[in-house]
């Protein structure tokens, strides 16, 4: 998998400023002020600095953005940036000006000088996330040459480092989430998914891995149908993370993580347009978060109970492919009249969801899924939608995405739209039509969700993957989720 940069956490050592090489960064307050080793920056390139400082341009420069100062006299470095940034900002503005500064560093080392930044974990996590790059299938990069590591220099080291110690494991669990996100289909087959997931064995993981033969004898027909047309054998992933061990929590059930794993959708028999088809290699999405969120709990060791469970499986026509009109039968019981082959998320989940409650009687349970278009013209691509039938287990969630700077949004559920999956020939239909289609969607989800289970569904479609960067991620697979249901296990499941 793509490895996030490595930063080193020192000491000052301002004597040597004028020896560096690569790029220099500092943080300086709106108000101007120039620490220590900022205004031994400024004695060394004759001034620079505080003129850099006293410019309109750092005036109407916004917190967390900065000007840079190209081949400056007096040093070796190639270029400061001078940042600007309170001493104690919001953590959004912190991980946005490390954002910053991963794009400034770009593949050269970086010596960032931030010796009383309060929030300089934050500031790491942002470099660390906006420097990932996905260029496993490039024989002619752009550039070869190694990235180099970053220096964080800071009164306190130590403990800076021990603050950002579990902020590198969430920036790995992003980071494998959007590998896993942005790999072809060719190469991401249900085989190889599952192959990785196994593989995080090593850190701690107790993985099992259900074949087709398994699964039939569950009752996962609704599952089996969508994949019966592939040549990629169906599965589904267990993932169980038992790390409330020997605290008060040990005995508590898992919170468990669905995700969907189609790792292509053509539609299947309801075929899709081909203008743009070749996007649907991210239709795997909440499988994807799940198994971010799955390594950074491993990674940190987090002292919580969580089990996440994926079902993997490609959407394909072929003469053995589903046909609409056809009806299946979940492992819950209840049959389906598929109306839509290209609405085969909901036929994934509802049978892993059911799966997850039967064994493992889970404290709460929240899937994920880039499940419809639909949620893109109601959010576009800043929020996820939220429906849930717990408003508390809604509000923590929604607390936490609030927390982590990743968007979210509570849309409503309601016996109302019932009856727009009614079916005449069996107990629901899988799609209700394009009125409320995110909604419907949620709807038939929530069938299959015991009366005592808290639980979310998070549609992910508008935020899983994106064409242009956003403020943490370049263009393509984002990691949204990972951050945030990371926050939610550590503030509200994990033990003290």
């Amino acid at each position: 998998m793509t490895a996030p940069m490595q930063i080193h956490f020192k000491h000052p050592d301002l004597e040597g400023l004028a020896a560096v090489e690569g790029k220099i960064a500092i943080f300086v307050p709106e108000e101007g002020t120039l620490s220590p080793e900022a205004r031994r920056l400024n004695r060394v390139t004759k001034g620079a600095v505080a003129r850099a400082v006293e410019s309109k341009a750092f005036e109407k420069a916004k917190a967390g953005k900065g000007i840079e100062i190209g081949y400056p006299a007096g040093i070796a470095a190639e270029a400061i940036m001078v940042m600007k940034l309170a001493r104690r900002p919001e953590a959004a503005e912190a991980r946005d000006a490390g954002a910053a500064l991963a794009k400034f560093k770009g593949r050269g080392a970086l010596l960032v000088l931030g010796s009383s930044q309060r929030r300089a974990a934050d500031v790491s996590l942002g470099l660390a996330l906006r420097a990932y790059e996905f260029d496993a299938h490039l024989v002619d990069k752009a550039d070869d040459t190694p990235r180099q590591d970053t220096v964080f220099m800071h009164n306190k080291p130590e403990e800076l480092a021990a603050e950002a110690n579990p902020l590198a494991a969430i920036a790995e669990g992003v980071f494998f989430t959007r590998d896993l996100v942005n790999e072809p289909a060719n190469v991401l087959t249900t085989d190889d998914f599952a192959a990785r997931l196994a593989a995080m064995q090593e850190l701690g993981l107790e993985v099992e891995i259900l074949e087709e033969a398994d699964l039939e004898k569950l009752g996962m027909r609704a599952l089996l149908g969508v994949g019966q047309g592939s040549r990629s054998a169906s599965k589904v992933v267990v993932m169980h993370w038992n790390g409330a061990r020997g605290t008060d929590r040990a005995d508590e059930p898992p919170f468990a993580l669905i995700g969907k794993g189609v790792v292509f959708d053509t539609g299947g028999i309801s075929l899709k347009p081909a203008g743009g088809m070749e996007d649907m290699t991210m239709d795997m999405g909440g499988a994807g978060v799940v198994a971010g969120v799955m390594r950074t709990l491993a990674l940190r060791k987090a002292k919580a109970n969580v089990v996440g469970i994926v079902g993997l499986v490609e959407n394909m026509p072929d003469g053995n492919a589903q046909r609409p009109g056809d009806v299946v039968r979940s492992m819950k019981g209840d049959t389906i009249e598929v109306i839509n082959t290209d609405a085969e998320g909901r036929l994934v989940l509802c049978d892993v969801m059911w799966y997850a409650q039967e064994r493992f009687k889970p404290s709460g349970m929240i899937d994920l899924a880039t499940l419809t278009g639909a949620i893109i013209i109601g959010l576009g691509h800043e929020n996820a939608g939220v429906f849930s039938n717990s408003d508390t287990l809604s509000n923590d969630f929604l607390a936490a995405a609030k927390e982590t700077g990743e968007g979210a949004w509570r849309l409503p559920l309601s016996p109302a739209y019932d009856k727009l999956l009614k079916s005449r020939v069996a107990d629901m239909k899988n799609v209700g039509g394009r009125a409320a289609g995110s909604i419907t969607a949620a709807q038939f989800l929530k069938r299959f969700v015991k009366d005592e289970t808290p639980w979310i569904h998070l549609d992910i479609a508008g935020v899983a993957s994106v064409s242009s960067e956003t403020s943490l991620a370049p263009a393509g697979a984002t990691g949204w989720g990972v951050r945030a249901l990371d926050q939610l296990i550590a503030d509200k499941y994990e033990a003290k």
